[in-house]
């Protein structure tokens, strides 16, 4: 979606990147689909090539309303996974040179193991259970309750 207004001249990308925004105000997926489709065409005409890169990228760009409501903000986002990527690089270039593939792969995993022990349980959950359960629901998948019970 940040390529999209590149698509059409300067001085258009403000009005695309606002016709575009309009997809995302949507409730649910089916309503977000049928409006990206009615941008494509509204764009069509004047920028064939963002039209194009739309419908393409459709289903990638609207992936995260298939989720429940309280999902999708976090998801929408790249910010935690940009974060924990740069927590991983300023790790390693302490370290600089790593002796071995493995000895490397051992820093990476734990600093993984960390932040996943943080995620879990943190104040602030990335997802909670209960949060994990809509998933299972949406999904017809086990209840979350029984699932702790069986790892306990």
């Amino acid at each position: 979606m940040r390529n999209l207004p590149s698509t059409g001249p300067k001085r258009a990308q403000d009005t695309v990147a606002a016709i575009v925004r309009t997809i995302f105000s949507q409730p649910d997926h089916a309503g977000a689909m049928s409006q990206l489709h009615e941008v494509a065409r509204m764009l069509e005409a004047r920028f064939p090539q963002a039209a194009e890169l739309l419908e393409d990228a459709a289903e990638d760009v609207l992936a995260h309303l298939h989720f429940p409501r309280g999902h999708r903000r976090r998801l929408h986002s790249t910010n935690p996974l940009e974060r924990l990527h740069k927590e991983i690089k300023r790790r390693t270039r302490v370290v600089g040179i790593f002796p071995s593939r493995d000895s490397l792969v051992r820093m990476v995993g734990t600093l993984l193991a960390e932040q996943d022990d943080e995620w879990q349980v943190a104040d602030r959950r990335y997802f909670s259970i209960g949060s994990m359960g809509k998933i299972d629901a949406l999904e017809g998948g086990e209840d979350p309750k029984e699932l702790l019970a069986q790892i306990a």
